[in-house]
């Protein structure tokens, strides 16, 4: 055998490991998220922006409770501002997409049209940004989530995995957090001031509003009034 056969036949196995560890690699990333969720369906879980905190030594307030220890004007102040469509879709609405798509197309501005279960698509598998890439892979994710878990878990699991406040996550983390209270406890104002700084929670403070942020929850709270009808998915809110 030539020099060059010798070659040939040692770099085969390594050619053949190579294949083997990503085609393991690509079958455990294309199963994580199934099994993940199969077992988020009983298990609190927590967010990639809590566990980048963790690993940074930064401080995490979350205190995971039930939906139904949760003010159900902030369940229905939430659903109001965030995804008012939240029981009409299978995890994605695709009404609202297509209407961003055709805004960007003209040169509109865009909302982005996440509905509550592609949040808890990024927020528990994804990155934190506004790239097409990361959008694309949300889009499965979200169906996957609104098939393998009920809109009652999905909606319970976005209240305590959502960030209200530098290190606060949950709802009841920052019902004590900014009004002292617990989550169950929150009225109707309060709860409208939480749902209205969801989409800029750093900048945003329910205890103290600005004039703009005062503004939107003003908006949310007749939403929130109204939506009641159209939250028949989850048991004990709707109508």
């Amino acid at each position: 055998m030539s020099e060059g056969e010798v070659r040939s036949e040692t770099r085969r196995p390594r050619r053949r490991r190579l294949r083997r560890i990503v085609l393991r690699t690509l079958l455990a990333i294309v199963l994580l998220p199934p099994v993940l969720t199969l077992l988020w369906a009983v298990v609190p879980p927590i967010s990639t922006l809590m566990l980048a905190r963790y690993v940074q030594g930064l401080w995490v307030d979350r205190d995971y409770v039930s939906l139904d220890a949760i003010s159900p004007h902030l369940v229905r102040s939430v659903v109001a501002s965030e995804d008012a469509r939240f029981c009409q879709h299978g995890g994605v609405d695709w009404e609202a997409l297509e209407s961003q798509i055709a805004a960007l197309n003209d040169g509109d501005d865009v909302r982005g049209a996440s509905t509550i279960t592609m949040q808890v698509a990024k927020n528990l598998f994804l990155w934190n940004d506004r790239s097409y890439v990361r959008k694309a892979v949300e889009l499965p994710l979200a169906l996957m989530i609104d098939a393998m878990l009920t809109k009652r878990r999905i909606l319970e699991i976005y209240l305590n995995i959502a960030e209200w406040g530098e290190g606060v996550f949950g709802a009841e983390a920052a019902a004590q957090a900014w009004f002292g209270k617990p989550a169950k406890d929150l009225d109707r104002t309060e709860a409208a001031r939480l749902a209205t700084a969801l989409p800029n929670p750093i900048a945003r403070n329910p205890a103290r509003p600005r004039p703009g942020h005062d503004r939107l929850a003003r908006i949310n709270r007749g939403r929130a009034a109204a939506i009641e009808p159209h939250l028949d998915c989850i048991p004990g809110f709707g109508p």
